[in-house]
This record gives structure tokens, C-alpha cells and sequence, in this order.
């Protein structure tokens, strides 16, 4: 059985990142999404909070039946290592991911060879969207329903209005 994790802080989830963990489980028996917490982004959701509304995004998605969700408050290598799995995966937006990809890509490979990376680029329509611009525009009243579910743009109202 082939094992991929694809880690990420999903702050929050967004179409875009359900878009690579369906096509990912469309080639992998079994996809983690894995929610980390990063101590250099100050997040808006707690990381349970992140992991809910990522159980509720893939519910509203149809997402297929292969995908799991966890949490790990360390580094990613070793919730491999932990788990058995040498596979992670990585969505692409542009060629400034890439950049950033491939320097995470070194900095695993030098924490454990046996690990590899498959960066998979995001479909065309979310080529653009990010969690902290899907923030941005619903702090600004904007509509988002084309970036994140449901679930999730009721979530990001809330939060945002205790916020302001």
C-alpha cells in the first residue's frame, strides 16, 4: 500500500489544497492530510480548530474515502518515520512555491534520505488562492465561496468578526 502524507499548516483549508488531496488520492492508496502547527506563522484557527474544519472541508468536497486527517506538533520527517511512511506531497501555485519546495525538499532529504517528495501542481483556477488571501478577502467582506467551503467561510466570519 503506498502512503503519502501532505503536511501544511491549512490555516485555513482551502479548495485549493482539496484540489491536490483528491487528484492525490486518485494515485496514492492512502492520503494523510497532515495539519502542523508552525511556530513561524501565527495562526488565526487553533490547530484542533484547523483539523475540524478539514474533516468538514473533505465531508463537503466528496472527497474519496482513502484521505485521513492528523495532527503532529513537530516535524514532518518524523511523523513519517513515526508512521512508516517515506512519501510527502506538495502542492505548486507558482515558481516562488518552487523555491520554497525544493528548499523543505533538502532540508527533509538531509533529515531522513529514505524520504522523498512529489510536488504536484494546483489546478489553474486555484493557481492564485491562498489561506492568507482568502483571510484578507473576507476581512474585507469579499466574497470567497469559490476558494473554501461552506463550513469553512462560516468559520473564517466568525473568527474574523471577534477579530475586528
Amino acid at each position: 500500500m503506498t502512503k503519502v502524507v501532505y503536511p501544511g499548516t491549512f490555516d485555513p483549508i482551502t479548495k485549493g489544497h482539496l484540489d491536490i488531496l483528491v487528484r492525490a488520492a486518485q494515485v496514492f492508496d492512502q492520503v494523510t492530510l497532515l495539519v502542523l502547527s508552525n511556530l513561524q506563522k501565527k495562526s488565526l484557527f487553533s490547530l484542533e480548530e484547523r483539523v475540524r474544519l478539514a474533516k468538514s472541508a473533505i465531508e463537503e468536497s466528496n472527497a474519496p474515502s482513502n484521505i485521513i486527517v492528523d495532527s503532529y506538533e513537530g516535524v514532518t520527517v518524523h511523523y513519517l518515520e513515526e508512521h512508516g511512511i517515506r512519501l510527502i506531497i506538495r502542492g505548486l501555485r507558482a515558481v516562488s512555491d518552487y523555491e520554497y519546495e525544493i528548499q523543505l525538499f533538502l532540508a527533509n532529504k538531509y533529515l531522513n534520505s529514505q524520504v522523498e517528495t512529489v510536488l504536484m501542481p494546483t489546478s489553474l483556477r486555484y493557481q492564485f488562492v491562498s489561506s492568507s488571501l482568502v483571510k484578507e478577502m473576507v476581512s474585507f467582506g469579499l466574497d470567497v465561496s469559490e476558494f473554501v467551503t461552506p463550513t469553512v467561510e462560516r468559520a473564517l466570519k466568525e473568527k474574523l468578526e471577534v477579530k475586528q
